[in-house]
């Protein structure tokens, strides 16, 4: 299954959108999210996106010739990714505090909202379609595959106009554990210390794992976890946790826990959801974990893990550790030693 944006010019009628579903499911096809990118035009239609996965045995232009032969528009089909499967008023609302927290990081916010890239403005015309914000005295420019709408635009103001009425009262201080981690492909996340209230994003995250992935961490691939078991995952009270989230800070894709097991050594586990798996998001959880634990003076880190389930010691090696493992009561009891040597750049 792959993802596509699809954009529709759909009238403002009784049973167009019933027809748009059912043009959708005929080409074989399943619409995942639609929301309004585009304002009315003089007909009374509006510009609606849709997130539509497509089966690999389908052709992406079967899914346009059937939704236009139900007589509606179709105007942009583009590959799109499953990181912009997070709810658009989520989305908002997490950009929104992340600006709040920080009004110098808009820009960035900004270009996550419209699904866009940050273009210098200096530089030639990147191709495809561009855009020019004004964010005080600077130009923020603005470029993607397909066109830019006046109300995504809209949104786009008034993220900076809030941006711009923060930025006139006293600066927040900096979170001195929050950075951005460029990953192996590319894209790129948000570390960060995880707190009680990300209780929410902790839990969604449990439940879009696969069983196999809740089992390599939990040893049990049960799909929700009871309240005391997600106070633990986010640290419990003698511990800590390290999130991954989306840099829009919607989704968490990735936590990884300590607590104290002995005088000298911490317990660890690390889950991340399996859409991430492969990008270095468990790798650099762990080895921040690593280095947390090196700067304190703790000797080990300790693990447990199934048998049959090498991803543990995989990853433990990719963070460049070297574990030791006995076989307790049917489980893999894992040790790795801590020097300060563990310490260094974070790397995807």
């Amino acid at each position: 299954m792959v993802l596509w944006r699809v954009h529709v010019e759909l009238e403002d009628r009784p049973g167009r959108l019933g027809g748009l579903a059912t043009a959708v499911g005929e080409a074989g096809c399943n619409i995942i999210s639609l929301h309004v990118v585009g304002e009315p035009a003089d007909d009374g239609s509006v510009t609606d996106e849709l997130l539509v996965r497509v089966p690999a045995s389908v052709d992406p232009a079967a899914l346009t010739t059937s939704i236009e032969a139900a007589g509606i528009p179709c105007t942009l089909l583009v590959r799109a990714d499953a990181t912009e499967l997070s709810d658009p008023a989520t989305t908002a609302l997490a950009l929104a505090r992340m600006v709040a927290a920080d009004p110098g990081s808009a820009p960035r916010a900004v270009a996550t909202m419209l699904r866009a890239r940050l273009v210098d403005p200096s530089a030639p015309d990147p191709g495809g379609h561009t855009h020019v914000l004004r964010v005080g005295a600077r130009q923020l420019r603005l470029g993607r595959a397909w066109p830019f709408t006046a109300t995504e635009l809209s949104r786009a103001a008034a993220l900076l106009e809030l941006a711009a009425q923060l930025a006139l009262r006293e600066p927040a201080p900096h979170v001195r554990d929050d950075r951005i981690l460029l990953l192996r492909d590319g894209s790129e996340v948000r570390m960060r210390t995880a707190t009680a209230a990300d209780g929410p994003l902790v839990a969604a995250l449990h439940a879009r794992c696969s069983p196999a992935a809740r089992r390599s961490r939990f040893l049990s691939p049960a799909p929700r976890l009871e309240p005391a078991e997600l106070e633990a995952l986010l640290g419990g009270a003698d511990g800590e946790a390290l999130l991954a989230v989306t840099v829009d800070g919607g989704s968490a894709v990735g936590v990884a826990t300590l607590r104290p097991d002995g005088p000298a050594a911490a317990a660890f586990g690390v889950l991340v959801e399996d859409a991430w798996h492969g990008r270095g998001v468990g790798t650099a959880l762990l080895r921040r974990m690593a280095d947390t634990c090196a700067e304190r003076g703790l000797a080990e880190l300790h693990g447990v893990a199934r048998p049959d389930d090498l991803g543990v010691t995989r990853l433990l090696r990719r963070a460049g550790l070297r574990p030791s493992a006995e076989i307790t009561d049917g489980e893999v009891r894992l040790r790795a030693g801590l020097s300060p040597a563990t310490n260094g750049t974070l790397v995807g």
